[in-house]
């Protein structure tokens, strides 16, 4: 009599056991579900969210046919540059590196694309990344982007403040000959805002992660100082 109870009680465990088993299965999966539904939701919702965007900048003056940097030069080598203006590391670059890619416009060498990024907003108390930016697209509408981007540079705010006024942007902008009132109406009104979100967002897309970032090609230059920048552009033009 004992056996049989042994045995009654221990094919009650095994069931017991079973049936743990198959619940715990059975949440393991509404739970994968739902999560797949949510990642699905929010790819979807991305997507819309993007595709709403995707019209809702005008690109300034001298853009590239995507609207994701500003042009300069027509050489046969692309040169993709992206910077931040807040961004320390960025104004050591331009100092050290820019003239050696003006110098290779100016030799018909490369044709450079600036992207004007804004990843370090939170670096500045007033989004100064994205009104910088936005700020060297009113610069790029006059013809004057590099002029402008080099004196954003030399005048670089230190990180942790509320960077340059709209006042100070529109004064770098008269001393590199854009007109005053021209500049600082594009400026008030956001015109380049939606630009410069369009900007950063395609580079988040890319890839881009730091800044500044500098691409010969295509192929990431790791430490774009001008003799890795030169050779650079001298193997991708063989």
């Amino acid at each position: 009599m004992s056996s049989r109870k042994g045995r009654r009680d221990a094919s009650r465990v095994v069931r017991e056991q079973l049936a743990r088993e198959r619940r715990r299965r059975r949440t393991l999966w509404t739970s994968v579900a739902a999560v797949a539904v949510l990642v699905i939701a929010g790819l979807i919702g991305w997507s819309v969210y993007a595709g709403q965007r995707s019209d809702e900048f005008t690109a300034p003056t001298g853009a590239n046919d995507a609207g994701t940097g500003i042009v300069a030069g027509s050489g046969p080598v692309t040169v993709d540059v992206y910077e931040d203006f807040i961004c320390p590391a960025c104004k050591q670059f331009e100092q050290l590196s820019g003239a050696t890619l003006n110098t290779l416009v100016e030799q018909g060498k490369i044709r450079v694309v600036y992207h004007p990024v804004a990843y370090l907003n939170r670096f500045s108390s007033t989004q100064y990344s994205t009104r910088a930016s936005a700020a060297s697209g009113c610069a790029a509408e006059s013809g004057r982007y590099r002029e402008y981007a080099a004196a954003l540079f030399e005048r670089q705010p230190p990180e942790g403040g509320a960077g340059l006024s709209d006042d100070e942007l529109t004064d770098i902008a008269a001393g590199v000959g854009i007109d005053r009132d021209g500049f600082a109406s594009c400026l008030r009104e956001g015109t380049f805002k939606p630009w410069t979100e369009h900007v950063t967002e395609e580079a988040s897309r890319a890839g881009i992660t730091g800044t500044p970032t500098v691409l010969v090609d295509g192929k990431p230059v790791e430490n774009p100082t001008p003799d890795a920048i030169t050779a650079a552009v001298e193997a991708a033009a063989r």
